[in-house]
């Protein structure tokens, strides 16, 4: 990917300047690309803990990897950390297994981010601390289905004797040791612990029509709960028009309003009801020779939600212009 960031830096942000502006990060490298080879688009567990593993050695050290926690099989939820500043990011791809092209973009971002050395990167990782809860559905993953495996699972947001939608198990009023499921517990566990500012989840939905005809290619949704504050609403929203300037400005995405629920227990709706400036990403299920740019676009959303959150221009949007992300239109026919 040539010039990505010097490019973010050309998307015109919506909403005053500061008083006093910041100083200008360091120039940014004129290459920040990934190998193209790390993972396939569909990685499995295996596949992922290799590449992880490859970075973390590639990285010297730069990109820290541990776990979150198990699944029910004992498989790990792993982390990847990259970064030592004070702004925490948490970013979180695969909640359901058979929505998997957040995965190869988490890898890729990890790449660009932690092995390349420049004075940009030591500007950026001197900021920020991006934790990224990479394939957070293992099991689902090996199976190809939304859920994760509990033969025992029962009663609302599960598929009896399948699993449970992890996505619906963040509930922040729920003590989580009364929660049934260990990756929403991990995850809801792992922003106890480190409290992210900003926390991004990434899916995959259906395929959908616009008015002009064009198709959409992803849509985003910021916290809609009215549980959650206002100043954390407000953030999401910044964090949206952010995500849907880059998304369409640098990866060519179609972006849509994503029309999700209001209940709590949804990971967008949860961290911004705990504080967190918050974002679903969902990446459509194009056919096949399209989706090395749907993953470049999710890659995109990576990178330019930290550089915003380093230099501070994602504060500077206005959450107005939240409104303005069209509506998603009607499904296609199968």
């Amino acid at each position: 990917m040539i010039g990505v960031f010097a490019a973010l830096l050309a998307v015109p942000l919506l909403g005053p300047s500061p008083v006093k502006a910041e100083p200008a990060p360091p120039p940014q490298p004129t290459t920040l690309a990934a190998p193209a080879t790390l993972v396939p688009s569909e990685p499995s567990p295996e596949q992922v803990g290799s590449a992880l593993a490859a970075i973390a050695r590639a990285s010297d050290g730069r990109v820290r990897l541990g776990a979150i926690g198990r699944s029910n099989e004992g498989r790990p939820l792993r982390l990847a950390t990259v970064g030592r500043g004070p702004t925490r990011l948490l970013y979180v791809t695969q909640q359901h297994g058979d929505e998997p092209l957040g995965t190869p973009a988490a890898i890729q971002a990890l790449w660009v981010l932690g092995v390349p050395r420049s004075a940009w990167h030591r500007w950026l990782l001197s900021r920020l601390t991006i934790d990224i809860v990479v394939q957070a559905n293992p099991d689902g993953a090996v199976r190809d289905q939304r859920y994760n495996h509990d033969p025992t699972a029962s009663g609302e947001y599960s598929q009896p004797g399948v699993g449970y939608d992890i996505n619906r198990f963040h509930n922040p009023l729920t003590p989580i040791s009364d929660n049934p499921v260990p990756e929403s517990r991990a995850v809801l566990s792992w922003w106890r612990a480190v409290r992210p500012s900003i926390v991004v989840d990434y899916h995959m939905q259906g395929r959908y029509l616009q008015p002009d005809g064009r198709e959409t290619t992803a849509s985003i949704l910021w916290p809609t709960t009215p549980l959650a504050g206002a100043d954390a609403v407000n953030r999401g929203r910044q964090l949206a028009v952010s995500n849907y300037q880059a998304m369409t400005y640098l990866a060519g995405a179609n972006v849509t309003r994503y029309p999700g629920g209001d209940y709590e227990g949804i990971a967008r709706n949860a961290y911004g009801v705990l504080g967190s400036a918050s974002l679903l990403v969902e990446l459509s299920n194009l056919p096949a020779e399209q989706v090395p740019a749907q993953i470049r676009a999710a890659f995109v959303s990576m990178l330019a939600t930290a550089q915003g959150a380093a230099d501070g221009s994602l504060w500077r949007v206005d959450p107005a212009a939240a409104d303005t992300v069209p509506a998603r239109g009607p499904s296609l026919p199968d």
